[in-house]
């Protein structure tokens, strides 16, 4: 599937409904360096968001904070676990009223920086229904 930048419609459901694509995660973390992540082979050089069945581009209004809206597509694939990777010096701030919301969604985050971030989504990716969201540099 080439990387549009585009979800696959076919990743989300009506809302309040789980995502059949959710369990196994068959997306591995290879390898993260500054400017750089690698995701089963494919090199990206811009900020990704991690779904089960495909990678997008992660784009956020401001640069360096993570509002509700730049986290609406993960957030309406209703997983179990949302892993922020911060940036090499962890330089990304989830805002407050991200963390409330997300948590009021049932959904546990954990952001840390992202060498750390790749570390943990490959550890729960096969026990869990992760997603995760990646900023590539600072």
């Amino acid at each position: 599937m080439p990387d549009t930048g585009i979800p696959d419609q076919r990743l989300f459901t009506r809302a309040g409904t789980k995502p059949a694509f959710f369990g196994r995660c068959p997306l591995k973390i290879d390898s993260y360096r500054f400017g750089e992540i690698v995701i089963n082979g494919k090199r990206y050089s811009h900020d990704v968001m991690v779904f089960p069945a495909c990678v997008t581009r992660w784009w956020r209004k401001t640069g360096h904070e993570v509002a509700v809206a730049d986290l609406n597509e993960i957030i309406a694939a209703g997983p179990e676990i949302l892993i922020i990777g911060t940036g090499a010096y962890g330089a990304v701030r989830i805002l407050p009223e991200t963390e409330s919301f997300v948590a009021s969604k049932g959904i546990k985050l954990i952001a840390v920086p992202s060498q750390q971030a790749c570390e943990r989504y490959n550890e729960l990716r096969s026990k869990h229904q992760v997603a995760a969201a990646f900023h590539l540099t600072c």
